[in-house]
């Protein structure tokens, strides 16, 4: 046998070997470690509010609303600037840029449509937790925020009060629109504001990817996850990741205290939800998409947010007091918080479960078993406006 025979044969027997001894490994080290299996799979399906059923030719609509730059004030920007398929429907930059820098980073709409499921995947789309603060919910309400911000889509063309009936007036002034929007919601003057906000909700819920190699080995597909991930998967339970990163989409969509480094592109220090310097936990689902991470997007890796953690947040392990200002932790340049009189401005306790160990490389190849890279990246070729997709500010 010459030697490239041999390797065609090597090729075609050596490979199904090693993927059979693998998925026999993995099936007999679960069975001898049945807790690593840690995050039981609920049946988890997008669902809409009763009052904005999803149809394919709302979604359609949606998604050119949601490319067009006529909703901004100047023109100039949509809302796929700061949610872009390119950065995972995020920015890829520390502070989302609209018309200015806003005053965040921006969060991906991946997976938005499951905002709130719980541990048995149950959640109310009309009461779904929205944006760092929980200052609204649902994605109807959410989807119309940003239009009315001076830094994301406003500017200064006009004030925040009027921002809504601007672009309504503009939506009605667009043939294509108008009979777009007369098929979906057929209704004598159908281009309002509640129906604009339904239309880019409803192209918002079509933006999901749940088939990780995570998903697959819950399914039972055991050699879809590495052995480095499901060790991974079970220091992250027993690190105390998961009191918070719980559930199918690795959140309990709630407001924690944790002492992350405000930008130093920040004028002032961001005081969070209710000024308590409280921000909600982020889903981890598709973290290779959407660096840098958290509020503020101090941390440009996750080698940065484990040490973060490793320190016990912005306080040090243990401390559990107020914190006042200096700079951040390793990992991530900023002035922390600099007003240690703020009411309720105290690290959770929860912090001082958390117990990651060295660089935490397991967990964080577990984290990359969360990544689901099949989600829709359409993007318009044109818009019913005229105007560039996606606008013209990057």
């Amino acid at each position: 046998m010459n030697s490239s025979m041999w390797k065609r044969v090597s090729i075609r027997t050596v490979v199904p070997c090693a993927v059979a001894v693998f998925a026999a490994t993995m099936i007999g080290w679960a069975a001898q470690n049945p807790g690593a299996i840690a995050f039981a799979k609920p049946v988890l399906a997008v669902k809409a509010p009763p009052d904005n059923p999803t149809t394919p030719e709302k979604v359609a609509l949606g998604r050119l609303l949601f490319w067009d730059p006529i909703l901004s004030g100047n023109k100039d920007v949509a809302c796929a600037t700061c949610h872009h398929p390119n950065s995972g429907y995020s920015d890829g930059l520390p502070l989302s840029k609209g018309v200015k820098f806003a005053k965040r980073n921006s969060q991906t709409i991946l997976n938005t449509a499951l905002n709130g499921a719980g541990e048995d995947g149950a959640y109310d789309p009309s009461a779904a937790p929205m944006f760092w603060d929980v200052r609204v919910r649902s994605l109807e309400t959410q989807a119309l925020e940003p239009l009315k911000a001076l830094e994301e889509m406003r500017g200064t063309t006009y004030e925040a009060d009027h921002a809504l009936d601007a672009i309504v007036t503009r939506l009605r002034g667009t043939a294509e629109y108008t009979s777009m929007f007369g098929k979906v919601f057929g209704a004598t003057q159908p281009v309002t504001g509640i129906n604009l906000a339904k239309a880019l909700a409803a192209f918002e819920r079509t933006i999901v990817a749940m088939d990780s190699p995570y998903d697959r080995y819950t399914r039972g597909d055991l050699s879809a996850m590495s052995l480095p991930q499901v060790n991974g998967m079970d220091q992250f339970r027993r690190a105390g990741c998961a009191n918070c990163h719980s559930g199918p989409m690795f959140s309990d969509f709630k407001l924690h205290v944790l002492g992350v480094p405000d930008s130093p592109q920040s004028a002032a220090a961001d005081t969070g939800s209710e000024e308590r310097y409280a921000f909600r936990t982020p889903s981890l689902r598709n973290l290779a998409y959407t660096a840098p991470y958290m509020h503020s997007g101090v941390f440009n890796s996750l080698n940065d947010v484990v040490r973060f953690y490793n320190r016990g947040g912005r306080g040090g392990r243990g401390g559990g007091g107020q914190f006042a200002g200096g700079q951040g932790g390793r990992g991530g340049r900023g002035r922390g918080l600099r007003n240690p009189n703020v009411s309720g401005a105290q690290l959770d306790p929860l912090l001082n479960q958390v117990r990651l160990r060295g660089r935490g490389d397991d967990i964080i190849a577990f984290l990359g078993a969360l990544n689901d890279d099949s989600f829709d990246k359409t993007i318009p070729a044109k818009v019913p406006s005229g105007l560039t997709p996606g606008g013209t500010i990057r």
